[in-house]
């Protein structure tokens, strides 16, 4: 007599078990990958901050200077700064140059990358510090000496993007 030895064959797939293993090494990743995307997302918004308030001031700076050299009209009550952001961008008459050519001290007004209403327009999403402000209390005025976030919240490094 011959016996006969039965193999089960095994049906291709996974367990529960191994279902439920995997699944929860994926929400493991997953709890870690979600708060690390978040802070390169905001540190990215950061840089950009960063390099438009450089921009902006500098542009500011560079019309006080031209102000101050005589090459932009002042009048006798003026800082020197300029009146809007948009003059920046639109320019001012050079006085010293015989065809009356506009100073350019910006191509563009750059958005603040925390201010998320787009119908405002660039110029709009900032907060202006006129130069007789005080600087621990910046409010509007006559002319804009600086400019700075209106995000109420703190940057990663702790100091509020108000103070950058």
């Amino acid at each position: 007599m011959r016996v006969r030895w039965h193999r089960r064959v095994r049906a291709g797939g996974f367990t529960l078990i191994e279902l439920l293993v995997t699944l929860a090494l994926v929400g493991i990743l997953a709890s870690i990958a979600i708060p690390m995307a978040d802070v390169a997302s905001r540190r990215g918004k950061e840089q950009e901050l960063r390099e438009s308030l450089r921009t902006i001031r500098k542009a500011i700076d560079a019309y006080k200077l031209a102000v101050d050299e005589g090459r932009i009209q002042r009048t006798v009550d003026a800082s020197g700064y300029p009146p809007t952001l948009r003059v920046l961008v639109d320019g001012a008459v050079d006085q010293r140059d015989p065809a009356g050519r506009r100073i350019k001290f910006l191509r563009s007004i750059p958005r603040d990358p925390f201010n998320a209403d787009a119908e405002l327009s660039a110029d709009a999403t900032w907060a202006k510090r006129a130069y007789v402000s005080p600087h621990h209390a910046p409010k509007e005025g006559r002319d804009v000496f600086d400019v700075h976030s209106r995000d109420t919240r703190a940057g990663l490094n702790g100091v509020p993007y108000r103070q950058w």
